[in-house]
């Protein structure tokens, strides 16, 4: 048995999963919370700048590895723009255009089909018929959660642009990871990643927006949560996900997130569950069961 098995085994690596759909989802909330103050590119660039400072902070104090050559390093953050910069950037453009939440959240949400059908070519991963009928049962739960949300009333196309390029980062940005990043140190590849879609996203924001800030209680409490929780916490828990399984059995957690996200909304927002969403979740539920026997 291999130390990759033996880590397999663990308590810890069982409960990983569902701690990283916790988190993620929280994200969302983050987002609504700071949205109003910030726009899109500007919110994003802080975020990530804050979170590259600190990875580095601690990269340097804990003696992490950092890549050897510009290739290496290169696929690295190459990989981290596509999860993050494009990922986020699109999603958060997308709502600040108009495009509503649950019909953005149900285009992500395609997000695990879309990374099954090219990793079998890209990185050979086997993905068999009850894989892709667990594959169909949760995007049917996605739209069952969302379905309450769901408005296809579009003033302007690039709102949709956006949640597709989304969609786009974070299926390209997944196999790279699994493909180049997967040995990579998470303190300085973080450093790494996050360093570049700061650069990335604050040159769209000195080109397209006004970089005007509203430092109130709640867009601090955002940040420091987006920055802490999200870019800590469940990012990482992402990366180490991606390295113990195969790319597209990680990626069906994703399949969860609206239901957990409405979940927490319930109390934050006041939105309210529908017996709709808990039938959803239990599809959903069932489908990610079935890609991750």
């Amino acid at each position: 048995m291999t130390a990759g098995d033996a880590d397999r085994g663990q308590p810890w690596v069982a409960a990983m999963p569902f701690v990283f759909v916790v988190l993620w989802s929280t994200g969302f909330i983050g987002s609504k919370l700071g949205a109003p103050h910030a726009e899109p590119f500007t919110f994003l660039a802080l975020r990530f700048a804050i979170v590259a400072g600190l990875m580095v902070l601690l990269a340097v104090f804990t003696g992490a590895h950092w890549p050897r050559g510009w290739t290496v390093t290169a696929r690295i953050g190459l990989a981290g723009l596509f999860i993050h910069g494009v990922y986020l950037g699109g999603v958060f453009v997308a709502i600040d255009r108009g495009l509503p939440a649950g019909l953005t959240a149900l285009i992500v949400g395609l997000q695990p089909i879309m990374t099954a059908l090219v990793a079998g070519p890209l990185l050979g991963e086997r993905v068999s018929a009850t894989h892709w009928l667990g594959f169909a049962l949760g995007f049917i739960g996605v739209v069952l959660v969302l379905w309450p949300a769901l408005s296809f009333s579009i003033d302007d196309l690039s709102s949709l642009l956006a949640a597709c390029a989304g969609l786009f980062g974070i299926t390209l940005g997944t196999l790279m990871q699994k493909r180049y990043g997967s040995e990579m140190d998470l303190r300085s590849g973080g450093a790494i990643q996050f360093g570049v879609s700061a650069c990335a996203l604050s040159i769209l924001a000195l080109g397209l927006e006004t970089r005007e800030i509203e430092w109130t209680g709640a867009f601090i409490f955002a940040l420091a949560w987006l920055v802490l929780v999200l870019s800590f916490g469940a990012i990482t828990l992402l990366l180490l996900l991606i390295r113990l399984g195969a790319a597209s059995r990680v990626t069906s957690l994703f399949f969860l997130v609206p239901f957990a996200t409405a979940a927490i909304a319930w109390p934050v927002f006041g939105e309210a569950l529908s017996g709709l969403a808990v039938l959803g979740f239990a599809v959903t539920a069932i489908g990610v069961a079935l890609v991750n026997r």
